[in-house]
């Protein structure tokens, strides 16, 4: 389920994300946030974010 409320994620925590093109299959890409792209308090698909990897996507869950 997705992590749909913009508070709930800190920058620096570690996450898994899913990447645009990987929406359809579900692989999941584990990293900790640099950056919180997702403006709104909330988002109905997860809150977007980039990784310190660089990688961009939308947070599927918070692991710590």
């Amino acid at each position: 389920m997705p992590s749909r409320k913009r508070k709930k994620i800190q920058i620096g925590a570690k996450v898994s994300i899913v990447e645009k093109h990987n929406q359809r299959t579900g692989k999941l890409t584990k990293g900790v946030v640099k950056t919180i792209l997702t403006k709104s308090g909330s988002h109905p698909h997860g809150i977007k974010v980039r990784l310190e990897t660089g990688k961009v996507g939308r947070v599927i869950s918070i692991l710590e």
